[in-house]
């Protein structure tokens, strides 16, 4: 799941401000804080309820902090720390390890491609907050047809996430957001807590 999230939450990030001029050159302004808060060197932590419309479903907590990241939800751990991944499946006591740029650590990686360039931008403020909305240009060859982020209008920090690919929505409910004073030392995986009782499956 930390892949599937990071990759929703960064094509938020990253549409806000592709482009510049006028309206889409205060949604870059935008863009510049919201992915500093996200993806920044001092890191961000987040609850989440996430739901791939008929797909998934699945609620947790994450820390991310460039390339590094930590999730945990009811079946499954995880660790990345920019070289490796560590997911610890809990009902069945293994931990699978692969490198963190295997596309094959996360089988739904694949169905979130975008570039910057995909889509045509626009926001709007109504009583829930800040909305920035995305919509695919034709002859974009990215899987995303569209996407919706809602945020904070103080701090614009992000509160609900919508992506369209194909015919389904993920949608990506996020609370208690908090930007910065992440460790690097919780993307350590912590191996002496998963001893003689768990099977190790190395797919590097």
């Amino acid at each position: 799941m930390t892949k599937r999230l990071a990759l929703l939450l960064l094509l938020v990030c990253a549409t806000i401000g592709a482009w510049a001029g006028g309206e889409q050159g205060e949604a870059r302004r935008i863009f510049d804080e919201v992915y500093d808060q996200v993806f920044g060197p001092k890191g961000c932590s987040l609850s989440y309820d996430v739901n791939l419309v008929g797909v998934y479903k699945t609620a947790g907590n994450i820390w991310m902090k460039g390339k590094k990241s930590k999730f945990t939800d009811a079946k499954v751990d995880s660790w990345n720390d920019g070289t490796n991944i560590y997911y610890v499946f809990k009902k069945k006591k293994e931990v699978h390890i692969y490198k963190a740029t295997d596309e094959k650590a996360d089988k739904y990686r694949s169905k979130f491609k975008f570039t910057l360039d995909d889509f045509d931008y626009s926001m709007a403020r109504d009583k829930d907050g800040l909305w920035i909305l995305l919509k695919q240009r034709r002859g974009a060859k990215g899987t995303v047809k569209q996407a919706r982020a809602l945020l904070d209008p103080r701090t614009h920090t992000p509160k609900l996430v919508k992506v369209k690919v194909a015919l389904f929505w993920a949608n990506i409910n996020i609370r208690n957001f908090k930007a910065g004073g992440i460790s690097d030392d919780l993307f350590v995986f912590p191996r002496s807590n998963y001893g003689k009782n768990y099977k190790y499956v190395d797919k590097r």
